[in-house]
């Protein structure tokens, strides 16, 4: 290619011109190449992108790591929640662990030099390697001084804990009968599958979205609904007569809960007396029965890393 307001000097060969002329373009093609290729990396670490091998903390695995913390304010994070849980007492997980929104809604109990806490996974920490957890400001003043700043800490996850009420279910702004996005809440595990049921139709399984929606394209109609809820220990239920309305939580009685919780690991922290369950500041509508099945204390599915 020449440049604008310039031409060849009119002894070059033409065939020496193309042969120019197309080094510069393969150049050029493989500049982009590689630029593209530089860009979508940088776009997929801005973004968040799950790594090849993420998963939550699950089972009675203990983790040992750093510490530090922050303000949500009155925002729910990057789970897409209402609010944080009314005791504000919740953890923002590395891109690893917070596993494309697969964390949310799970439980740890964290141990730091003071004591230990539990917290619930609301966000997702862009600045957190392998290991390292931020903790809102009222969770990291249980387990350590505030003036260390960043604290060594263990933490595991909380395999079924206790929970006020059944599980919820919130419609996504913009949802409708040809968009099925629902974000389940209060299930205390890690969820694995989540299918919904529209109006004479069979069970469909939903997409996990990184902001905690999941989705069904297409849609399954007008409602009501029926919602099956299956988390990474094989444990199910099904709450019915979900509908569509958005942006509201509607609760139900359905529930995860297992009658007898696994046993702890020897080298796992104790117990903390802290058990809180979040509390959404939005509207509430009442629904739903129930069909709940228990499953193993072994996540099912596990990632091999």
């Amino acid at each position: 290619m020449t440049a604008p307001g310039s031409a060849p000097f009119n002894d070059t060969p033409v065939g020496t011109l193309r042969s120019r002329r197309r080094v510069r373009h393969w150049l050029a093609g493989a500049g982009v190449t590689a630029l593209a290729a530089v860009l979508g990396i940088t776009l997929a670490v801005r973004g968040g992108a799950t790594p090849a091998c993420a998963a939550p903390p699950t089972g009675n695995a203990v983790h040992k790591g750093k510490a530090s913390f922050y303000d949500a304010g009155r925002s729910g994070g990057n789970c897409s929640f209402p609010g944080p849980p009314a005791d504000r007492l919740y953890v923002a997980l590395g891109s690893s662990a917070y596993s494309g929104s697969a964390a949310c809604g799970s439980y740890l109990d964290v141990t730091g030099p003071k004591g230990t806490v539990r917290v619930m996974v609301m966000d997702q920490c862009g600045g957190c390697g392998t290991g390292k957890i931020d903790l809102s400001d009222e969770a990291y003043a249980k387990v350590a001084d505030r003036a260390q700043g960043i604290a060594q800490v263990t933490y595991r996850a909380v395999v079924n804990p206790p929970l006020d009420g059944g599980l919820t279910f919130r419609m996504k702004g913009g949802a409708s009968r040809y968009w099925f996005a629902v974000q389940v809440g209060n299930h205390g595990n890690p969820l694995r599958s989540v299918e919904a049921q529209g109006p004479g139709g069979g069970f469909r399984k939903a997409a996990r979205e990184s902001d905690n929606y999941w989705t069904v394209e297409g849609g399954l109609g007008p409602g009501p609904y029926n919602i099956r809820v299956t988390d990474v220990y094989g444990r199910q239920a099904t709450a019915t007569a979900i509908r569509m309305v958005t942006k509201q939580v509607q609760r139900s009685t359905a529930t995860l809960a297992s009658p007898t919780p696994p046993s702890s690991s020897p080298s796992a922290p104790p117990s903390p007396s802290i058990t809180p369950s979040p509390s959404p500041s939005e509207s509430v509508a009442p629904t739903a029965t129930i069909e709940a099945l228990a499953g193993a204390a072994a996540p099912l599915n596990a990632p091999r890393c």
